[in-house]
């Protein structure tokens, strides 16, 4: 049996492309306008090579070529597309996932997401239409002969199939909503199959895992003070801090220590003879209000500007993470 030109053209085509580039994507074209296509093809014209397939020939080849037959096997049915480049496959399927155009939802069609139509003025005009949007509970009201719509109005949610008078109405309104995308199946690079759903990256949480792991590398790097000038500048800041509060907590004197232990000292002398005034008035001890309160202001001050002095040093710890983290691992 002749094997028709146009199949033989096909497979020579996919070999040469799968043996020139590294890496292609098996994308699906199940239910993708035409129009679709030709803007995927237009943007991806400098980064990449588009080639719509039967996924038979594709099989037949990728197998001469010595790919994973098992594993493409089932992403290689229906209406496919071989998308090859020299990018990296995930950042290749964002671009990919980022080309969308819309178009009108059909009778029939499931919602992607949730429709609303907005409150105002439609431009239609009053007469028959009035009855669509009366099936469809949205509040309307007429003036000078336009229909405006009371207040911004769900009419399907995700998951809704779309009825007859929803999709002409939304015709009507010019909304078309439906977004419109490839849906890439899987990636090969190499011999690696890379399923679609692991090509999509959350950029701003590994951005977020990078700087918890850039703290979390910096607060070992202290507590084993590693000996490296960031990490040790830090390390004596914090040894010397905890030195004062441990020697002020034993009455240890020194010249920096001076001052706060005579602050302690003061705060519970007072606080020591409000309690003999309150249960022993019979001693006579008198203490002035003023005189109480103003070792406690004191106090109030010196917690605060520990607490500023701690948090100035965390926001100094945040600003040399980087550069820590870099000293650590190069």
């Amino acid at each position: 049996m002749k094997i028709p030109s146009w199949k033989l053209e096909m497979a020579r085509e996919i070999a040469e492309l799968t043996e020139k580039y590294r890496v292609f994507l098996i994308a699906d074209l199940t239910g993708v306008p035409a129009k679709h296509i030709q803007m995927v093809r237009k943007k991806l014209n400098n980064i990449a090579v588009v080639k719509v397939v039967k996924p038979k020939i594709a099989l037949k080849v990728f197998e001469q070529l010595g790919l994973p037959l098992e594993e493409l096997k089932s992403h290689l049915t229906g209406q496919v597309m071989l998308i090859y480049s020299s990018k990296n496959p995930f950042e290749l399927a964002g671009i990919i996932d980022g080309l969308i155009t819309h178009d009108y939802y059909s009778p029939g069609e499931v919602a992607e997401t949730e429709i609303t139509i907005p409150e105002g003025n439609t431009g239609l005009p009053a007469g028959p239409v009035l009855s669509v949007f009366s099936r469809l509970k949205i509040p309307t009201k007429v003036q000078g002969n336009v229909i405006y719509v009371v207040k911004d109005t769900v009419v399907a949610r995700r998951g809704d199939v779309i009825s007859p008078d929803l999709a002409s109405l939304l015709q009507k309104l010019g909304l078309a909503l439906k977004e419109i995308k490839l849906r890439v199946k899987c990636a090969v690079d190499g011999k690696l199959v890379i399923p679609g759903e692991k090509l999509k990256l959350n950029i701003a949480e590994y951005e977020e895992n990078i700087r918890q792991a850039c703290i979390d590398a910096f607060k070992l790097a202290v507590e084993l003070v590693v000996p490296e000038p960031i990490v040790l500048s830090y390390a004596i800041q914090r040894a010397h801090s905890h030195a004062l509060v441990l020697a002020t907590s034993t009455g240890f004197i020194a010249p920096e220590t001076i001052e706060h232990l005579f602050r302690k000292a003061l705060v519970e002398t007072y606080t020591l003879a409000a309690e003999i005034a309150k249960y022993a008035p019979e001693l006579g001890v008198e203490l002035k209000v003023e005189t109480v309160q103003q070792p406690t202001v004191e106090e109030k001050k010196e917690e605060k500007e520990e607490k500023r002095e701690e948090e100035k040093s965390r926001e100094e710890s945040e600003e040399v993470l980087a550069e820590g983290f870099s000293a650590l691992f190069g």
